[in-house]
């Protein structure tokens, strides 16, 4: 079987894990981002920006067997996500019509913002998708595009990402950060290291000739209160001094679930919190 080729498009975080990974395993990765000087080891780089209707000088002109986009909204309102999500994917998805090209699969890198339940429900992939904020609503705009692309694909559905680089939650605790208990504030959370493990997962299997589904949620086996996240990165830290008064008052949240997932046989690195954190904290990540 001959190595198999990836464009992602909006070769980030996630996606440059994602390549290193792949890279590792013999894959040809092609990495779409308007900087390829920043590009992991072994990785083509694709110099372009999604945002401009004009196909990048360096398209690949081979065949292509996979496209995951992975791109990141610059200006966080609702044109800025509708430029990333919605008109970035259909950039591509014209750019590879041009070039005659027609993947195996394409995957769309998403968000668990499209759900809108908060009230501590747990959520899957056959939840209902009610999302309230623009965010929401523009990926269910773009995961649709996806879908009628006439390329197969899945939509990846990742929760809050952390990680190195990725440190907010870490920077508030150590400045006294408290959170309200009750209500809990669940908090779906999955590593950066693990999110692209799960996109490198999924196109592995496919290759290997199994059937995806059409949608997966991305996050670790154990979504958690943020008072008790909180807490725990407070006692593992040392912090003994922390507000007053708790910082976020909100009526609730949802708990996702990662069964289908793990039914594909996918496991996280990180099961938990407690070990990604740890992770990070131990500088083993």
């Amino acid at each position: 079987m001959s190595a198999p080729s990836v464009l992602i498009a909006g070769c980030g975080d996630i996606g440059g894990r994602l390549a290193s990974q792949l890279v590792a395993e013999h894959w040809r990765v092609h990495g779409l981002r308007r900087t390829v000087s920043n590009l992991p080891a072994g990785v083509v780089g694709v110099a372009g920006d999604l945002f401009s209707e004009q196909c990048p000088a360096d398209w690949p002109t081979g065949p292509l067997d996979y496209v995951v986009y992975s791109a990141a909204a610059t200006d966080h309102d609702e044109a800025g996500y509708r430029t990333a999500y919605v008109e970035g994917l259909r950039h591509v998805l014209g750019w590879l019509e041009q070039h005659g090209q027609r993947p195996r699969r394409l995957l769309f890198v998403s968000s668990s913002s499209v759900y809108g339940q908060q009230k501590g429900e747990w959520v899957d992939e056959s939840s209902s998708t009610e999302a309230g904020g623009y965010s929401g609503q523009v990926m269910l705009e773009a995961e649709q595009l996806a879908l009628d692309s006439g390329i197969p694909a899945s939509r990846v559905r990742l929760t809050g990402i952390y990680g190195p680089g990725r440190e907010w939650l870490l920077s508030q605790v150590r400045q006294g950060y408290r959170v309200v208990i009750d209500p809990p504030l669940y908090a779906n959370r999955i590593h950066a290291d693990d999110a692209a493990g799960l996109l490198a997962y999924l196109l592995k299997a496919d290759h290997q000739g199994r059937t995806l589904e059409d949608c997966y949620i991305g996050v670790d086996d154990a979504p958690a209160p943020l008072a008790e996240v909180v807490g725990w990165l407070r006692d593992y830290m040392g912090v003994t001094e922390w507000a007053e008064d708790a910082s976020v008052r909100r009526a609730g949240s949802k708990r996702c679930s990662n069964a289908r997932a793990k039914a594909l046989g996918w496991v996280p690195r990180y099961p938990s919190f407690r070990e990604g954190y740890a992770a990070i904290l131990e500088g083993r990540c």
